[in-house]
């Protein structure tokens, strides 16, 4: 282990890997600490939706993910007489060119982190070394470590990023104080190989059943899993075992005969958020910063998005380009929606996770009516951040930007792989970078900025009509897109291209 990285990461789950391989593509040397001696063979999380899909994309993985994942049509919800209560399309192509909802297998995942990670020189990845003490001083942190051989060894770097899960060391480190919303449910989860292809439509389905809540969903290509609700009274260790599994799973026509069973255990489902992510330069990712039941799909993909906000701004401040104070927005930005998430994972799982029959049938009929009138009983939170590093003008500042197929000369495919990610000028309407002055245009190179003229005599040809749909929907002329994909801001004229880099400029420099 190096005396001194850059950035030390503390875990080597998926957001602890994401946030290594942004830190070193953006060329720091990074060292990523892990108390496991090995990966966690078995599912885990399952889902991850079109803005995760577009961050793997910006990390090396695009070209792959479609081997991993298969594209959900659909998340059905019915009562116990099979009634559809409410139902969750999901689009083959959402707003960041990805399907709305790829099933996956973490195991599979993690591998193709892992293999990018080794792609990288500039990260160190150190298994059976487990951090007992971190902390921060004006100008870094530090970590002390015990390795495998049970000596202890210190690094230091500029940051020290805890991804390290529900039960953190560095959020213990930080002092933070956890909110606890007192959601707690027990659920079997299983998860099956089935011996021949099987055909799942919907492909995934929650049965609201107060007999037993049950979810059906697919653990990535050729797995299959299953999710069943501790009723009252019923001990966990009757639960969690093979024969529990088997007798469950029997009613499904799911039998020894026809699938594997890979695993069955009991998760409890909980809703917690931290109030401070971030303390000097000791710094929060992921499950130690959060957590939240499944039923929207969203704890690992709110951990990746954390990793995705983060590691542009950590790269600009080791290089100097901003204050340190930028790293303030990293939580006022996600937290907003990691409560929101919160909030709307917890409201679908008080709908699940009812185990009253008369209370079941007062929901399936007040459900019924909310789809009889054209009204949606839940919805998702919108993709937007919170208070941040955005323009305090125009419209549309804080949104997720889309993400379409386009052309360059012989170059073809999604936006950011024929132009390239980092700050991105937009607009059908001319070359935005041709309306810079010259300090400003300057300023811009120097943030690898780059400019995209998507309309008639522009260098890149929107294949599918996806900008020329969006900016008319805006109404705007020019768009600001940050490294993290959502808009800095946007301006009702190609002109005001300027003002919003002078903007940005302002508020990374703190002249605001």
């Amino acid at each position: 282990m190096r005396a001194r990285y850059d950035v030390v990461i503390v875990g080597y789950g998926p957001v602890g890997a994401l946030l290594a391989i942004l830190l070193a593509q953006r060329g720091w040397q990074v060292g990523v600490l892990e108390k496991q001696p090995a990966a966690y063979p078995l599912p885990r999380a399952v889902h991850f939706d079109h803005e995760v899909a577009r961050i793997l994309q910006s990390a090396g993985l695009g070209a792959q993910l479609g081997a991993l994942t298969e594209a959900a049509d659909a998340y059905e919800w019915r009562n116990a007489a099979g009634a559809t209560l409410l139902r969750f399309a999901s689009a083959p192509v959402g707003l960041s060119g990805w399907p709305d909802a790829n099933m996956f297998a973490q195991p599979e995942l993690e591998r193709l982190l892992d293999a990018r990670v080794r792609q990288l020189a500039s990260i160190d990845v150190h298994r059976g070394c487990e951090v007992v003490a971190a902390d921060t001083g004006d100008t870094g942190a530090s970590v002390t470590a015990v390795a495998p051989d049970g000596r202890r060894q210190a690094a230091c770097a500029s940051f020290v990023v805890g991804c390290d899960g529900a039960n953190s060391l560095v959020r213990s480190a930080l002092g933070s104080t956890v909110t606890d919303l007192g959601f707690f449910f027990d659920w079997l989860i299983v998860d099956v190989l089935p011996h021949r292809p099987v055909v799942w439509r919907p492909l995934n389905v929650q049965v609201c059943d107060p007999a037993r809540p049950t979810t059906l969903v697919s653990g990535g290509p050729g797995r299959r899993r299953w999710e069943f609700m501790r009723l009252p009274g019923e001990r966990i260790e009757d639960l969690n075992t093979a024969a529990t599994a088997w007798r469950l799973l029997a009613p499904w026509d799911v039998t020894p005969e026809n699938v594997t069973l890979e695993r069955h255990t009991v998760y409890r489902f909980q809703a917690r958020w931290v109030d401070g992510w971030r303390r000097g330069r000791l710094v929060l990712a992921g499950d130690a910063a959060h957590q939240m039941p499944p039923f929207a799909g969203q704890g690992m993909c709110s951990g990746l998005r954390d990793a995705a906000n983060l590691a542009w701004k950590i790269d600009l401040v080791l290089r100097g380009q901003a204050r340190e104070a930028l790293l303030d927005t990293y939580a006022s930005e996600r937290i907003p929606h990691v409560r929101a998430t919160i909030d709307f994972s917890m409201a679908l799982g008080k709908v699940i996770c009812i185990a009253d029959s008369v209370e079941a049938a007062a929901r399936d009929a007040a459900m019924a009516a909310e789809t009889a009138a054209g009204r949606e009983p839940a919805s998702p939170p919108p993709l937007s951040i919170g208070p941040g590093l955005l323009s305090t003008s125009g419209a549309r500042a804080g949104r997720l930007f889309v993400q379409g197929r386009v052309r360059r000369g012989a170059a073809e495919g999604r936006f950011d792989d024929v132009l390239g990610g980092g700050w991105t000028l937009v607009s059908p309407a001319g070359d935005p970078a041709a309306v810079l002055d010259a300090q400003t245009r300057a300023f811009f190179a120097s943030l690898g900025g780059r400019s995209a003229h998507l309309g008639a005599g522009g260098d890149l040809h929107d294949l599918d009509g996806t900008y020329a749909r969006w900016f008319e929907s805006a109404g705007v002329a020019v768009a600001l897109q940050r490294p993290d994909f959502y808009l800095f801001g946007t301006a009702a004229e190609l002109a005001g291209a300027n003002e919003l880099v002078c903007a940005l400029r302002a508020q990374l420099s703190g002249e605001r």
